[in-house]
């Protein structure tokens, strides 16, 4: 009798363990950190919302099944391994970084926990991944092919304002991987085109755009492409380059289509808003327990191509209606 009451409390002991190792296991909440460069860290922007309704609409609600710590670089990449050291030091499950300045930090911080991303750079040639089928490593997630596009984009805005004779480039000097590359493949594009280009190279820490379209009006310049960057991209300097481009009656293209929605005339590129929601995709099948290094770089299928015709009309510009058919959204 004392052996089978001994086996019985064993077991019990044991199931109780069990129970108790399974309840602690489902009870765990996964962590994310997101690291944005809004300026505002109350306010972090549409495409951070963008990523959260995609961890919704697959089911994760933040502070029930999810926790996310998010944090923000409030528009100052100096701050960036600081901050991305901080959420490795909070042992997240996996890191969501969306600039390349953040990318580059977090592969240094740690070759450990999954970090998804979305990048404007080739991810190979950056040296962040092995290759787009195969990454290797802990980083995972979507390259735009925005710097793929730069002959595209001044042939649209060649066939949209034929009277184009010199474009000027604004970018920041300071983003060597990004902006600079970018500059580079325009002028490449350029040179096949034979469109004289003029480099309106801004400067961090407060890039001096009002001074880049000075220099843009005595230079003659008579349309602007804005290459996008981490600091560029804040909505103060996007809402100061689109209202400056509609004040000299310079004709705009973007790299994404937020800056025509504010007010800028043209963009071609990949859709921003449904990039930053496949990303959550990476999140889930990394939490669900798929690797980083097997899961392929996506690249977008698709591009848009948007044109503003209020502010083509604000600018005393007329679009032709070939172009206007080819326009994936036409903003009036």
């Amino acid at each position: 009798m004392k052996k089978k009451i001994l086996i019985f409390l064993l077991a019990a002991m044991l199931f109780a363990s069990v129970y108790l190792a399974e309840a602690q296991q489902a009870a765990k909440v996964p962590r994310l950190g997101l690291l944005s460069g809004s300026l505002d860290p109350n306010n972090p922007g549409p495409l951070v919302d963008a990523f959260r309704q995609g961890l919704r609409d697959l089911g994760y609600i933040e502070g029930k099944n999810i926790l996310i710590e998010f944090r923000s670089s409030e528009g100052n990449p100096d701050s960036i391994p600081r901050i991305v050291a901080e959420l490795v030091q909070l042992k997240i499950d996996v890191l969501f970084i969306p600039t390349l300045p953040g990318i580059r930090a977090a592969k240094q911080a740690t070759k450990t926990i999954p970090i998804v991303m979305v990048t404007t750079v080739d991810p190979v040639a950056a040296g962040m991944v092995d290759s787009l089928a195969h990454p290797g490593g802990n980083i995972t997630g979507l390259a735009r092919l925005t710097r793929e596009l730069g002959g595209k984009r001044l042939e649209l805005f060649k066939e949209a304002v034929p009277a184009i004779s010199r474009v000027g480039i604004l970018w920041d000097g300071d983003d060597q991987w990004g902006a600079a590359v970018g500059f580079k493949e325009y002028e490449a594009a350029a040179r096949d085109l034979k469109i004289p280009l003029q480099s309106l190279e801004v400067r961090r820490p407060n890039p001096d755009v009002e001074g880049a379209f000075q220099a843009a009006v005595r230079g003659r310049v008579n349309a602007v492409i804005k290459v996008r960057s981490p600091v560029l991209n804040l909505n103060r300097y996007t809402k100061q380059i689109v209202d400056l481009a509609i004040k000299n009656r310079l004709p705009s293209m973007f790299e994404g289509n937020q800056p025509v929605e504010a007010g800028g005339l043209m963009s071609y590129a990949a859709n921003d808003l449904d990039m930053y929601r496949r990303a959550a995709t990476y999140v889930d099948k990394i939490l669900k327990g798929s690797k980083p290094a097997d899961l392929p770089i996506e690249q977008p299928m698709t591009f848009e191509f948007v044109i503003n015709l209020k502010t083509a009309k604000q600018i005393g510009l007329t679009i032709p209606g070939s172009v206007l058919y080819r326009a994936d959204r036409v903003i009036k």
